[in-house]
Formats: C-alpha cells, sequence, structure tokens
C-alpha cells in the first residue's frame, strides 16, 4: 500500500527507550520486584498458612460487617464451594495478586488524584495519561512487564497494577472537586490548615466517590490477574488457561465459577465498606 510519507519508526524509538530504562534503572527494577514479590508472598502465607475455615469465617465476619447478612450467608457458602471443589489454594494466590495489586493502585492513586484536584496543570498532564492506560489492550502491557520483570507473579501485578489505578485516581479527582465550594470557604474562615481541611472536609465528603474508584480498581486487578496467567502468574488465571488450551469445559466452569464467587464477594464487601464508613 502507497503511503505519502515514509513509516515512522515508532517501534524502533519504543525499543530503544526500553532499553535504556533497562540498563539504566536495572537496580530500580530491581527493587520494585523485590518489594512486590514480598508482599504476594506475605499475603498468601498469611491466606493459605491458616486453616480454610478460619478465613471462610473471617471473610463471612467481614461480609457481615459490610453489608447485611445475606452477603455474610453468601460468603460463607461461596467459599464453602470454592474449597470443596479443590480451587482454595489457586484461589488464595488471585486473592494476594489482587490484594497487591489493589494495595499498590490505592498507595500510588489517591496521591495523584489528590493532586490533580489541587493543581489544573497536573491534571491536563495525568488525564492523557489515564486515558491512554484504559484504552490500551490488556495484553499489550504484559510485553513490558516481561521485558523488566521476567516471567511471573511480578509481572502479573505490575500489568494490573497499570490497568486497575486509572479509576482511582479518576474518582478520587472527581470527589474532591465535587466537595461543596461553601464547606470549603467555612474551614478557610475558621483558619484550617490545608492539611486539615483535607482530612477533615474533603476526604471525608469525597469518601464514597474514592471508594467507587477503589472497588473498580479491584475489579480490574482481578480480571488482569487472570489474563496475566499467561506470563506465569498463580492462581485461579492458569487453571481458566489450562482449561481453554486443553478445551476442558468442566474444568474450565469450575474455575470461572471461582472467580465470579471471588469477584462478587470483594465488590459487595468494598461497595459496604464504603457506605458504611461514610455513613
Amino acid at each position: 500500500m502507497n503511503q505519502l510519507f515514509p513509516k515512522l519508526p515508532l517501534d524502533e524509538w519504543i525499543e530503544v527507550i526500553v532499553d535504556g530504562l533497562d540498563k539504566h534503572l536495572g537496580f530500580l527494577f530491581d527493587f520494585i520486584s523485590t518489594v512486590i514479590g514480598g508482599t504476594v508472598d506475605l499475603f498468601n502465607a498469611i491466606l493459605t498458612g491458616l486453616p480454610f475455615w478460619v478465613v471462610i469465617i473471617l471473610f463471612t465476619l467481614l461480609a457481615y460487617r459490610a453489608g447485611r447478612w445475606t452477603m455474610a450467608l453468601f460468603t460463607f457458602i461461596g467459599l464453602l464451594l470454592i474449597q470443596n471443589l479443590g480451587y482454595w489454594e489457586h484461589s488464595m494466590e488471585t486473592l494476594a495478586l489482587v490484594l497487591t495489586a489493589a494495595l499498590i493502585s490505592v498507595v500510588v492513586g489517591i496521591p495523584v488524584g489528590i493532586w490533580c484536584a489541587k493543581n489544573e496543570s497536573v491534571q491536563k498532564v495525568v488525564t492523557p495519561l489515564l486515558d491512554f492506560m484504559q484504552t490500551m489492550p490488556a495484553f499489550v502491557y504484559l510485553i513490558p512487564a516481561i521485558f523488566f520483570f521476567g516471567l511471573g507473579k511480578v509481572p502479573g501485578v505490575i500489568a494490573s497494577v497499570i490497568f486497575a489505578m486509572p479509576p482511582t485516581i479518576r474518582l478520587t479527582n472527581l470527589g474532591i472537586r465535587q466537595v461543596p465550594a461553601d464547606l470549603i470557604e467555612a474551614s478557610d474562615a475558621f483558619g484550617s490548615t490545608y492539611w486539615q481541611k483535607l482530612t477533615k472536609v474533603q476526604l471525608p465528603i469525597a469518601k464514597t466517590t474514592m471508594m467507587a474508584g477503589i472497588n473498580q480498581s479491584i475489579m480490574l486487578a482481578l480480571s488482569m490477574v487472570v489474563i496475566a496467567s499467561m506470563i506465569g502468574a498463580k492462581g485461579l488465571g492458569a487453571d481458566v488457561y489450562r482449561a481453554v488450551t486443553q478445551i476442558n469445559i468442566g474444568q474450565g466452569f469450575e474455575a470461572g465459577l471461582a472467580i465470579v464467587i471471588m469477584a462478587i464477594l470483594l465488590d459487595r464487601i468494598t461497595q459496604g465498606v464504603g457506605k458504611r464508613k461514610n455513613a
């Protein structure tokens, strides 16, 4: 096909940038890999180290605390079914990956969202980046993650963080911007400092919106962790991937059902926590 202009060597430019990052910042990537790998191992050790019935009771109580007794009953039956089907250990591995990705998304995303809400210039720069992160096909994130961190759980978490972080940033920014101006003026009139105004007025009022962003980040992290099984991340995603490659419908349905139970559980609990704290 004829072109009016020569093709831009964008692929070559990207490879040069990636090679340069790997050459000059390799120590940083090693440090990040150690921290993330250690966090995943810690969550996994806690979740798999405890007897399954203890974990089920703890999550049931958490669901009851966050929502209604019907949610607690669903949590109890759902986790019991996962254990009965033989997917308990893999479910806990998946949960460890999701919790790590969600923790990083919150720790990084909330401060960035606050920064965007306080500075218009920062928002103008960050918003296109978030658009790029959310529209780029999920599988593309696996390529640089593999290059910098190899195969396994760490690149899976990194790809999940990139894919899942935008909702936390966007809704934190939106929640703070939606705080009524008269409340801000009243806090200024009482001589509140910047930190007092943020922690005592803006964040509490924006909490429901922020929790919605965190909820979406957790759901996206779960979906990406399943995809990350293609690069060696363990958990339920590996079972689904194996069932697809072997055309094992029964195993695929069981693993998929376990993922659905985990997704509903995490979704309802985070929603309940947001509503309860806001009340």
